[in-house]
C-alpha cells in the first residue's frame, strides 16, 4: 500500500474537529505560502530592476569612457570594473578584485562573440560574503576589441530580501496559528449541538421515555434543522413503539376471550362421552370462535399495517361502483334481518385508494346492521374536491358516553365484551380517513346513528 493509501484511513479515524482544524491549517498554509511568494516575487523584481538599471547605466558609462579614451568613471557605491582583452588578459581592474578574472572561460567566449553576459556571484541563502551582479559586454576601442565588465555589490538587496523572508515567515506563522485557533473554536462551537444530540440519543438508548432534543427556536441553520429532524424521528419512533405496545396489548386481551371459550367447549366435550349431535354443536361453536379469531386477527393486522405505514395509493375510481362493491356482500345479511340498504350517490370519479376505503365502508354498513335498526342509508357526495360518505340507520343511536371514544380500538357501545363484533370497525374507518388526509365523525342524527367520512379526492 502506498503512503497516501495508508494516510487516508488514519485521517478518517481522527475526530471531526481535528480534521476540520487540519483542513483549515492546510488551506491557510497554501494561501499564506501563495501570498508570501507573490509579495517576495514582487519585491525581488523591484529590487532586481533597480539593481539592473544601475548596473546597465554604469556599464554604458564604462563603454563610453573606453571608446573615447577617457579615464574610467567611478560607479555607484560598492561597484567594480574590469577590462579584458580578447584573450581574457586583465587590462584594467578595480583594486578589490585585482587580476582575478570575474568571467569563466565559457562566459569569456560568449562575450568575445558579442553576447552580453549577465551573472550573479554568491547566493542569497546561505549568506555568502562579497556577492556581486555583473554584466560583461564587448566594446571596440581604437581598433581593438575589449571586454568591459561592470559589477555592483548585492549586499543591500540580499539583506532586504532576507529580512523580507523573515518577516513573511513570522507573519505567516502567527496568522496560521491564529487561523487554526479560530478554526478550532469555530468547529467546537458548531459541533457542540451535535455532541448534545449524541448525548440525548445515548440517553434515549438507556430507555428514557419522552426524550426530545433541546433545539434552539431562534435560528434556522443546518444543525437546527438536523435537531428538528431528529425530534421528528423520535416522535415517529415513540409512536411506532406505542403502536406496537397497543397491538400486543390489544391482541392479547381480545384473543383471550375466544381462546377461553374454545378451551371451555373442548373441555366440556371431553369430560364425558357425547352424542353425535352434541359433538356437532360443539364443533359448530368452536368453528364460530375460530372464525372470530381469524376475523379479529385480520382486522388487527390490517389496522396495524395502515397505522404503521400510513401509505395509500390514490387512483381514479367510480364512486357509485365503490359503494356498490362495499354494500353488495352485505345485502343477504340485510335481507335475512328484514332490513333495507339504500345507496344515494351520483356517478362521479374520485381519486382515492379503493383497496382501503372499500372495507372501511363495509365496516360502517356492517356496524349499522349489527347495532342499528331500520333502513341503512349510504349517502355520498363530492363538493370542492372532498368526498363525503355518510352511513345512517334508524336505531337508538350512540350512547352519550360512547361518542367521545367511538373511534378507539375495541370500544363497543355494549357493556359485554362477548357481544358480536370486535370493536375495530370504527377504528379502521378512522384510520383510513386519516391516511387519506381526511376526518371521521360519529354523531346521533335524527332517529339513529350517523358516521361520516370526509376525504380529499
Amino acid at each position: 500500500m502506498t503512503p497516501h493509501g495508508r494516510l487516508l484511513p488514519r485521517l478518517r479515524r481522527l475526530p471531526v474537529v481535528t480534521r476540520l482544524v487540519l483542513a483549515v491549517a492546510l488551506t491557510m498554509s497554501l494561501v499564506l505560502a501563495s501570498a508570501a511568494s507573490f509579495v517576495y516575487w514582487r519585491v525581488r523584481t523591484a529590487l532586481d530592476q533597480q539593481l539592473d538599471d544601475d548596473l546597465t547605466t554604469y556599464r554604458h558609462s564604462l563603454d563610453h569612457a573606453l571608446r573615447t579614451g577617457t579615464p574610467l568613471p567611478p560607479g555607484p557605491s560598492g561597484s567594480l570594473q574590469q577590462v579584458l582583452d580578447a584573450r581574457g588578459r586583465v587590462l584594467d581592474s578595480s583594486r578589490a578584485i585585482c587580476q582575478h578574472t570575474l568571467l569563466t572561460p565559457a562566459e569569456l567566449g560568449s562575450a568575445a562573440r558579442g553576447t552580453t553576459v549577465r551573472r550573479d556571484l554568491g547566493s542569497l541563502l546561505p549568506i555568502t560574503p562579497g556577492t556581486l551582479r555583473l554584466q560583461a559586454h564587448r566594446v571596440t576601442a581604437g581598433g581593438h576589441r575589449r571586454i568591459v565588465i561592470a559589477a555592483v555589490r548585492r549586499g543591500h538587496r540580499d539583506e532586504a530580501l532576507r529580512e523580507l523572508l523573515a518577516q513573511l515567515a513570522l507573519a505567516s506563522g502567527l496568522t496560521l496559528i491564529a487561523a487554526s485557533y479560530v478554526g478550532y473554536r469555530t468547529a467546537r462551537g458548531a459541533l457542540r449541538p451535535v455532541e448534545r444530540y449524541r448525548t440525548g440519543a445515548a440517553t434515549l438508548a438507556d430507555s428514557t421515555q419522552n426524550l426530545r432534543l433541546d433545539v434552539p427556536t431562534d435560528r434556522d441553520d443546518e444543525l437546527t434543522r438536523l435537531g428538528h429532524t431528529l425530534n421528528h424521528m423520535l416522535d415517529r419512533l415513540q409512536a411506532s413503539a406505542e403502536r406496537e405496545r397497543r397491538f400486543v396489548a390489544d391482541a392479547s386481551h381480545e384473543l383471550r376471550t375466544p381462546l377461553t371459550l374454545i378451551r371451555a367447549e373442548l373441555d366440556v366435550a371431553l369430560h364425558r362421552p357425547r352424542t353425535t349431535r352434541e359433538l356437532t354443536e360443539t364443533l359448530r361453536s368452536v368453528d364460530t370462535e375460530v372464525q372470530r379469531l381469524i376475523d379479529l386477527s385480520n382486522a388487527l393486522l390490517e389496522l396495524e399495517e395502515l397505522g404503521s405505514t400510513g401509505h395509500i395509493t390514490r387512483a381514479p375510481a367510480s364512486l357509485a361502483d365503490l359503494l356498490d362493491a362495499a354494500v353488495t356482500p352485505l345485502r343477504p345479511t340485510a335481507e335475512r334481518a328484514g332490513r333495507h340498504l339504500v345507496v344515494e350517490t351520483t356517478r362521479v370519479s374520485v381519486d382515492i385508494d379503493a383497496r382501503w376505503l372499500r372495507p372501511a365502508l363495509s365496516n360502517l354498513v356492517d356496524n349499522a346492521l349489527r347495532h342499528g335498526e331500520g333502513t341503512v342509508r349510504i349517502a355520498a357526495t363530492v363538493h370542492e374536491g372532498v368526498v363525503s360518505v355518510c352511513v345512517t340507520d334508524e336505531g337508538p343511536g350512540f350512547t352519550p358516553d360512547f361518542l367521545p371514544r367511538a373511534f378507539d380500538r375495541f370500544t363497543r357501545a355494549e357493556t359485554s365484551r362477548t357481544s358480536d363484533g370486535s370493536g375495530l370497525g370504527l377504528a379502521f374507518a378512522h384510520a383510513v380517513a386519516t391516511a387519506h388526509g381526511g376526518t371521521a365523525h360519529a354523531e346521533n342524527a335524527g332517529n339513529g346513528a350517523a358516521v361520516t367520512l370526509r376525504l380529499p379526492c
